[in-house]
């Protein structure tokens, strides 16, 4: 299959052409159809699948004949794209200008963090497509800045995400805003209770469309887990990063303070290394991700939240600095590496307080994760987690009386995180 199949136009063939695109995803292939047809469309899909060329090729090919039948131009917001986190919505608004760049399809990105009179002052001007995280988007809306009467597309992404930064209730309001007669794009990686029933509430028959199970890992991407002790990760992380072949490393932190810790112990260390997180101003959160893309510091340290909407081509290394208690995270952020037919490595460091945690993961995705018992900081005796689903390996040092996971996880059951700044 490719794109030319697809039934799109040159402006779009001739940028896709010159981003390199040749043959379209799984997710691109099942949606682009269903969104040129109008159609509502509910898909499941994790990172890294290219879901958001799924949707934004379409609506630039709908908008550009849209366009061109016009009498007469207009002003109005025609496109919403409701996003979490402001480098998502910026990654987004990179990709349309990419591809809607023989288009002349406008459009602008808004959110939290910044100064709102440029964005206000591009509102004035009118845009075709408008990008945004709830928060800025409802102050400006209340504000009788935005007006949303004229929505043809809306578009909900990562939706569950949404859930876990307890934007839900920010979501709906917005819904309510929104014309009902329009089309609706809803895509999130996961779907829990509370996300499937958002999404039967505000689509309308909907094309039904998943690809890569959340259970699954990328095909290519190594594993290997570390045990160890709390009060020695930051000096086996940077034993670790000795390594040479360790180019680039995204470090997944659990909060924000670890994330400024674990950046400051490798700059101590002589490793090049930034944080990000949401208590950053956006202009250090921007610096930082765009050094790590040009290869000018070598780590980047963040938080699940902040991580959500980096795309950063040839990731070699991918560590789990603190295991996430919710295994669909766990594969969210090794799916950061192996992108695109490409190799990549995922290390994580488990303390003893975490090995319940491990055990959920290897029930997710049905598969031993090798164990690294050669490091000098391994942990002391103590009590193993009990036996998964998948026997992980364990070294002798690490082998002794099982211990019950405390907490069950449940989709439903697990607590929501407080809302994050955007």
């Amino acid at each position: 299959m490719s794109f030319e199949k697809l039934g799109l136009i040159t402006p779009i063939l001739r940028a896709l052409e010159t981003q390199g695109y040749t043959t379209p995803t799984p997710i691109q292939e099942q949606a682009i159809p269903v969104v040129l047809e109008k159609r509502d469309l509910l898909a499941c899909a994790q990172t890294g699948t290219g879901k958001t060329a799924a949707f934004a090729i379409p609506i630039l090919q709908l908008l550009y004949k849209e366009k061109q039948a016009a009498q007469a131009p207009d002003r109005h917001i025609k496109t919403l794209i409701l996003t979490p986190t402001r480098e998502l919505a910026i990654q987004i608004a990179e990709n349309i200008r990419d591809y809607g760049v023989h288009t002349g399809i406008r459009h602008l990105v808004i959110f939290g963090g910044v100064s709102a009179q440029a964005q206000i002052d591009g509102l004035k001007r009118g845009t075709d497509i408008l990008i945004a995280t709830p928060g800025r988007l409802l102050d400006l809306w209340q504000q009788g800045h935005i007006n949303l009467h004229y929505i043809r597309q809306f578009v909900l992404d990562e939706a569950d995400r949404m859930l876990d930064m307890g934007f839900i209730h920010d979501v709906k309001r917005v819904i309510t805003k929104l014309p009902q007669k329009r089309q609706t794009l809803f895509f999130s990686a996961t779907m829990p209770d509370e996300i499937a029933g958002l999404a039967n509430s505000i689509l309308s028959n909907p094309e039904k469309v998943a690809v890569t199970p959340v259970s699954s890992t990328a095909e290519k991407v190594e594993q290997k887990l570390y045990y160890t002790d709390k009060a020695s990760k930051r000096k086996l992380l940077v034993h670790v990063l000795k390594d040479p072949s360790i180019v680039s490393a995204l470090v997944f932190t659990r909060t924000k303070h670890g994330a400024d810790r674990v950046a400051k112990e490798l700059n101590k260390a002589d490793v090049t290394a930034s944080a990000i997180h949401g208590d950053k101003s956006q202009n250090s959160r921007q610096r930082a991700l765009t050094d790590f893309k040009a290869g000018r510091i070598r780590v980047l340290v963040a938080t699940d939240i902040a991580a959500r909407g980096i795309d950063v081509d040839n990731l070699s290394h991918v560590i789990n600095f603190e295991i996430p208690n919710v295994p669909e995270t766990y594969v969210h952020r090794i799916g950061r590496t192996g992108r695109g037919g490409a190799s990549g490595i995922a290390l994580s460091f488990c303390e003893d307080e975490e090995r319940p945690y491990v055990k959920d993961i290897v029930k997710l995705i049905k598969q031993q994760i090798p164990v690294v018992s050669d490091h000098p900081f391994p942990a002391a005796e103590g009590p193993a987690p009990e036996a998964p689903a998948v026997q992980l390996r364990q070294s002798s040092s690490q082998q002794g009386a099982g211990r019950k996971n405390q907490q069950k996880r449940k989709w439903h059951g697990r607590p929501q995180q407080n809302k994050q700044k955007i």
